[in-house]
């Protein structure tokens, strides 16, 4: 009376067996998918001096080139800046690692982000842009994979144009309690692409990079300008100035001055002796 009940239970087992996943079936963890994501760990330029400076605007961006490290050192709720030039048909890669000191109280949320010479943001297609890092870790890894520079596009669109593109690193939610805690962050700029512009059948006419050097300071004051006389007289502030709109109401005052005196004399009664 049990064969039946014992060769369902196998059925069921295989069935399940069957829909377990790959990793499961071999017995290996799953990985999630911020590590699918991430971006192979680039190598740095040979020769190539460490940028140990950040800038905390677009105005002030440390400018850097592609395959220079950077390793700088700051306070947690810093807003950091970098710059590097790129060429129509290169394609780029950033790659930053985040340390902490130990005593956080809490998770934290890093982002990279990249924005063109027209401060426009660019979109990732692969890498960890925005990943949380729980209150134990020591550090997180994040990373960006921008679009090949295109020789021109539409003024509608946001594709990649040649210019100053602008990178910055900030956290953007962690506890109070964390502000101001040091860090030390470690960034890369990579150029994956060969350089060689596609067949767009265009060209941009100038890089995209903002004028910052728009104006120059005044060190004194300036001299007020002299007054012009007035040489229409005391009444030129009280006359209005001749328009088609004063000439009409003019004219229209004295047709409806007109039109009444005729009216007054049609209508009035004539008097009795």
């Amino acid at each position: 009376m049990r064969t039946p009940s014992i060769r369902s239970g196998a059925a069921l087992a295989a069935a399940a067996a069957l829909t377990l996943p790959t990793t499961a079936a071999l017995g290996l963890p799953a990985q999630p998918a911020a590590a699918r994501g991430a971006l192979a760990a680039p190598t740095p330029s040979p020769g190539a001096a460490t940028v140990t400076k950040a800038g905390t605007s677009f105005l002030t961006a440390t400018g850097i080139a592609a395959g220079q490290p950077v390793r700088v050192g700051g306070s947690t709720g810093d807003y950091l800046y970098w710059s590097f030039p790129a060429r129509a048909g290169q394609r780029h890669e950033v790659t930053a690692t985040v340390t902490f000191p130990k005593g956080r109280t809490g998770a934290s949320t890093w982002t990279v982000e990249v924005f063109d010479g027209l401060r426009r943001r660019q979109a990732c297609t692969a890498g960890a842009q925005t990943p949380t890092a729980a209150a134990s870790a020591t550090s997180v890894p994040l990373g960006c994979a921008l679009r090949q520079v295109r020789s021109w596009a539409e003024p509608w669109s946001a594709d990649p144009l040649p210019g100053t593109y602008y990178v910055r690193l900030s956290v953007v939610e962690l506890p109070e309690r964390d502000l101001g805690l040091p860090i030390d962050v470690d960034l890369l700029v990579s150029e994956v692409g060969d350089g060689d512009a596609p067949a767009d059948d265009g060209e941009l006419k100038a890089p995209l990079v903002p004028n910052t050097k728009a104006g120059t300071v005044l060190t004194g004051e300036p001299a007020a300008a002299p007054a012009e006389e007035d040489d229409e007289g005391l009444l030129a502030g009280w006359l209005p100035d001749l328009s088609s709109r004063w000439i009409w109401t003019t004219i229209g005052g004295v047709l409806a001055a007109l039109a009444g005196v005729v009216g007054f004399a049609l209508t009035r009664r004539p008097r009795r002796p």
